[in-house]
């Protein structure tokens, strides 16, 4: 080895070193993620609670509660996209519980047709999950009031608007015998998890790092032979 190819070595070795590193710790990261999923899941199918008097967006994510009450009218419609069925609304509503409190009720899916279509009032034992979901950027429309389609489950602007408490009920399960609403509960799959994608990144990186500086030392012997 020529003393004109340590410097690349070098350059080259702690490259790859610091490259394989950010991999391994995305590994890391990922295993972490997937013990925070897992946490989540078992939360979510826990045995239901009554729903908390106060409760808190960090304590109480995915809290699974249950209350008897009533659903309203009232509702406002959250345009979304499901995969595989395409445009739709889900379906936010006041429900009065039998001990007085107004809560907002996430009821589901329905297609974009079946906007207008009627969903009286009913009563309703309910099952399902707190959830304040992270779903407003700067980039989100203004909620269209007068056509009554939201863009965005905006919790405080949605109470205010439907008169109940900034809290929100995912529904999991009811008693209607014909619900009108199919029902989409809180899961998972919302939750990012790219760290493998990441960390194959890192890696491949790595390798292409290694194999320039193999190259470049390649030709520097090439010269000096």
């Amino acid at each position: 080895m020529t003393r004109k190819m340590i410097l690349p070595l070098l350059f080259g070795l702690v490259g790859t070193a610091i490259l394989i590193s950010l991999g391994v710790w995305q590994l890391q990261r990922l295993e972490w993620k997937l013990g925070v999923i897992a946490e989540i899941e078992a939360r979510i199918v826990d045995a239901p609670v009554a729903i908390p008097p106060a409760p808190d967006p960090e304590r109480d994510q995915y809290l699974p509660v249950a209350a008897a009450g009533r659903i309203t009218g009232e509702e406002a419609h959250v345009l979304v996209s499901v995969k595989g069925i395409g445009p739709g609304y889900r379906i936010v509503s006041a429900f009065e519980t039998d001990g007085g409190r107004r809560v907002l009720l996430d009821r589901g899916f329905i297609r974009e047709t079946a906007k207008d279509a009627a969903r009286p009032g009913t009563a309703a034992e309910i099952t399902g999950n707190l959830h304040w979901p992270d779903e407003i950027d700067r980039f989100t429309p203004a909620p269209d009031l007068e056509g009554n389609i939201w863009f965005a489950r905006d919790i405080p602007a949605l109470a205010e608007a439907l008169g109940t408490e900034a809290v929100l009920v995912v529904l999991r399960e009811t008693s209607e015998t014909a619900p009108p609403v199919t029902p989409f509960p809180v899961d998972t799959s919302g939750i990012p998890n790219s760290h493998l994608g990441y960390a194959v990144q890192w890696f491949g990186m790595a390798l292409v790092w290694a194999g320039m500086t193999a190259f470049f030392l390649w030709r520097i012997r090439r010269r000096t032979d």
